[in-house]
């Protein structure tokens, strides 16, 4: 039987802390004296997006992951201004690990938007990160013409606005998963997108609109991977390609899969992460 996003969170701690900008609600797992791996989530998703990596450290004794639900996600504190950049959220993450006396170096991942915030946290802080794993990165529209920034943004916008949160699900939930990918599957990402709060979303469209990816790969120090699926088609293989090649390497493939990569390719993205595998995967 196909284990699910929800049979891989038993065991898997959800919390709140409070921290100097705001409260922030997370999910972790694995037993080590220090955290290791920090895990950032898409604009569309939450921490459950992150549940077979999380399942795989529980009862572990050399790992410690934490996934946050971002700012305006979940019971997480929404930022305190509408047109947030990528070191908004970057600053409120280090708040959340500064508050959980985090002080060792860790895997730092992102996916899709995400990956805007690892990067922008990475600049702030490049001795705080052993290493980057952008999956399915989104590289922002800040340097995109107006026109097209604008269009983008707005689209998204008008989309949350017409349909909702459960009607945006319906709509573009599909999207985020190849055409194999199970029911069960299908059915956690509508129910996740279903969930997310329109305001933190709307700060979150903002974000997007204005960053620039590559701007912040610039300054990185530390070692950085860049992966995606082939069947992915809202950051395309092209899209993520162009990614690795500003990093002047390559990106590594994650098979026929879609967008939504921690899930559907979840042992691969595992192996990377240097977490364990899990059984009861395809």
């Amino acid at each position: 039987m196909e284990l699910t996003p929800s049979d891989a969170l038993s065991g898997v701690v959800r919390s709140m802390v409070d921290t100097a900008h705001g409260k922030v609600q997370f999910r972790s797992a694995g037993m080590a004296p220090q955290v290791t791996h920090v895990l950032l989530h898409g604009i569309g998703s939450a921490s459950v997006s992150w549940a077979f990596q999380l399942g795989s450290a529980v009862g572990r004794s050399d790992v410690r992951v934490l996934a946050w639900d971002a700012p305006g996600y979940g019971r997480s504190a929404h930022l305190p201004i509408d047109m947030p950049c990528a070191q908004d959220y970057a600053e409120r993450l280090w708040s959340w690990l500064d508050a959980l006396s985090v002080s060792q170096p860790v895997v730092l991942a992102g996916h899709s938007l995400g990956a805007l915030m690892v990067a922008s946290a990475a600049r702030l802080r490049p001795q705080a990160v052993s290493r980057l794993v952008l999956l399915a990165p989104a590289r922002g529209y800040g340097a995109a013409p107006l026109a097209e920034r604008e269009r983008v943004v707005q689209g998204r916008l008008n989309n949350l606005q017409q349909l909702g949160p459960h009607g945006m699900a319906l709509a573009r939930g599909a999207a985020m998963l190849s055409p194999d990918a199970s029911s069960v599957l299908q059915a956690a990402v509508r129910e996740t997108m279903a969930q997310i709060d329109p305001a933190g979303y709307a700060q979150a469209v903002q974000m997007l609109g204005q960053a620039d990816l590559a701007q912040d790969l610039k300054t990185l120090r530390c070692p950085v991977v860049v992966a995606s699926g082939e069947a992915d088609t809202v950051t395309p293989p092209a899209s993520c390609d162009l990614v690795a090649q500003a990093l002047a390497s390559q990106r590594i493939s994650l098979g026929l899969v879609g967008h939504a990569c921690p899930l559907e390719a979840a042992n691969a993205v595992n192996a990377l992460l240097g977490l364990p595998a899990l059984g009861g995967l395809n």
